[in-house]
């Protein structure tokens, strides 16, 4: 079978209808339009922040990645600063064609751009296709966990 090719480049004013688009596929719960006002906020701080978009050759969409610079503690590493995955995906169509590989290599390039040494994501428990994607990629499972919230009562 042959691969296709597809370009990867930084997300930017001109990808924004597209990008957002992507974002709403794999985030349905937020708007398109809440999802411009958060790209127009990434975009802002360039040196926290890097999303990516792959196209195919002739132009069409097919996903994108975005991370973030992190200097708290992040699950399973044990560096500072972390490049996090806050977002990958690829289009339906697109998949088990090395998009999201290509996507990682330049989330990678920009990690190491940082000066980080590691690369972290989280997935929910219940993902296991984003489980296998990760592993996939080159992740290794550091640990689970479950989250806990309680209401505070006012007085």
């Amino acid at each position: 079978m042959q691969r296709e090719e597809f370009l990867i480049n930084p997300c930017g004013p001109v990808s924004f209808p597209e990008w957002a688009e992507l974002r709403a596929a794999l985030w349905p719960d937020t708007t398109v339009e809440e999802h411009r006002q958060d790209l127009t906020r990434l975009m802002e701080q360039p040196e926290r922040y890097a999303q990516f978009i792959a196209h195919d050759l002739s132009g069409n969409p097919a996903g994108f990645v975005e991370l973030c610079l992190r200097h708290d503690h992040v699950n399973g590493t044990v560096s500072s600063p972390v490049a996090f995955v806050e977002g990958l995906y690829t289009t339906p169509g697109m998949r088990r064609k090395g998009v999201a590989a290509l996507l990682m290599k330049r989330a990678e390039a920009w990690a190491r751009e940082k000066g980080c040494v590691e690369l972290a994501s989280d997935a929910l428990v219940e993902n296991t296709i984003s489980h296998e994607t990760h592993r996939a990629l080159g992740f290794q499972e550091t640990e689970r966990v479950v989250y806990f919230r309680k209401v505070l009562q006012q007085d």
